[in-house]
C-alpha cells in the first residue's frame, strides 16, 4: 500500500452528515409520504444521518424508518422517546457504516412532552465515531436542562463526536446553545424553519474536533420545501 493509502486508510474523513426533523413523513400540503422523505434523504447521498419525529410503527401505522432504511441503502437505528395509541415516534439514525453500539438518553423535563436522544457508536474506516440525534423540548429551562444532560452524558475525548438535531433554540443567545458553544466552539447556523419560507436556525450540526467542520448548507430543493415543516441541514467534514 502506498503512503496516501495508507494515510487514506487511518482515517475516518471526509464525511458527510445531516440532520432533518421529518415531522412525522407529513409534509407542508398535510400528506403522509415517507417516500417523499425518502426522496429527499437520496438527494442529500449523506454517510450519516440524525432524524426527528419519525415513526416507528406500531398499532396499522408503518414504520418509516425501515422504509428509509430499504431505500437509502442504509442502517437504520432507532431510539424511540414516546407513544401515541399503540403508534411509536422518536429519533432516528441512518448510516451507511456499521452502527457497533447504541444507547438511548432520556432527557425527559418534569411532565413536559417525553424527550430523548439517541447515542450511535459508528465504525467508519476502522475508527469510532459517536452521532448522537436529538429533540430538545419547547421552553429555554427544559433546553438548559437538557443540554446539560447530554453533555454529561457524552463528554469524551476518546473519539470523534457529532451532535445533531431539532434544538428548539431561536434566540442566539439562549443558554442551552451558549453551552453547546462553550463545549463544542461556534458553528454555521442558516436557517431551517419553517421550510417554505426559513426564519429560525432551529437545526444543528456540533463537530468535535471542530476544526474537520468543512462547510454547513441548508438542502433547499423543492421536493425538501414540501417534504416537512423543517429543512435538511448538511456538513461537510475534511481531512
Amino acid at each position: 500500500m502506498t503512503d496516501a493509502g495508507s494515510a487514506a486508510a487511518a482515517s475516518p474523513w471526509p464525511l458527510t452528515f445531516a440532520t432533518w426533523n421529518i415531522h412525522g413523513a407529513v409534509g407542508c400540503d398535510g400528506r403522509f409520504a415517507p417516500a417523499r422523505i425518502a426522496r429527499v434523504l437520496n438527494e442529500i447521498d449523506a454517510d450519516v444521518v440524525a432524524l426527528q419525529e419519525v415513526p416507528l410503527g406500531g398499532r396499522r401505522w408503518p414504520n418509516v424508518l425501515q422504509l428509509l432504511s430499504h431505500v437509502t441503502n442504509c442502517v437504520g437505528v432507532e431510539g424511540m422517546t414516546f407513544s401515541v395509541g399503540g403508534r411509536r415516534f422518536g429519533n432516528a439514525i441512518l448510516s451507511r457504516y456499521p452502527v457497533v453500539g447504541k444507547r438511548r438518553i432520556d432527557i425527559s423535563f418534569g411532565s413536559r412532552e417525553p424527550r430523548g436522544a439517541l447515542d450511535a457508536d459508528i465504525f467508519c474506516h476502522g475508527h469510532r465515531l459517536r452521532v448522537i440525534a436529538t429533540h430538545l423540548g419547547l421552553r429555554a429551562g427544559e433546553r438548559h436542562a437538557q443540554v446539560d444532560r447530554l453533555l454529561q452524558a457524552f463528554d469524551t475525548e476518546e473519539m470523534g463526536v457529532a451532535l445533531m438535531g431539532d434544538l428548539n433554540e431561536w434566540f442566539v443567545w439562549g443558554k442551552a446553545l451558549r453551552r453547546l458553544v462553550s463545549h463544542f466552539q461556534a458553528v454555521p447556523a442558516p436557517a431551517t424553519f419553517p421550510s417554505r419560507f426559513p426564519v429560525f436556525a432551529l437545526d444543528r450540526i456540533w463537530i468535535r474536533p471542530r476544526h474537520r467542520l468543512v462547510r454547513v448548507h441548508v438542502h433547499q430543493t423543492e421536493n425538501a420545501r414540501v417534504a416537512s415543516d423543517h429543512l435538511p441541514l448538511v456538513a461537510y467534514i475534511g481531512d
